[in-house]
């Protein structure tokens, strides 16, 4: 697990990603199921397993900064605001990632 303290919003906290920047594909192009026509927030995104490796270059940006593309460019801006597999904490949080080994709704079911 990667972890930087990071200031968000004017805060300090922490941003941790489980460091698999291959398989990222950012919250907006992560490939998923849309389960619900009437409600575009009901979805489910799909797993590692179920897809190849992300594109290096999803074709997303924030703040000017892209999907890092070598480890020391990693937990950048695009990681905190864009990737779906980075969290930001507090420091009393105890820090998680999603895990996407398996499918992940959007709304719990």
């Amino acid at each position: 697990m990667l972890k930087k303290e990071i200031i968000y919003f004017g805060k300090k906290v922490k941003l941790i990603c489980d460091g698999k920047c291959d398989k990222a594909w950012g919250g907006n192009t992560r490939p998923k199921i849309q389960l619900d026509k009437d409600d575009e927030d009901d979805y489910v995104y799909l797993s590692d397993g179920e897809l190849d490796l992300a594109p290096e270059l999803p074709g997303t940006s924030e703040g000017g900064q892209v999907k890092p593309l070598i480890k020391e460019d990693r937990l950048n801006k695009w990681c905190c605001r864009e990737c779906e597999r980075s969290s930001v904490c507090k420091d009393s949080e105890v820090p998680d990632t999603i895990d996407f080994s398996v499918r992940v709704y959007n709304i719990p079911r």
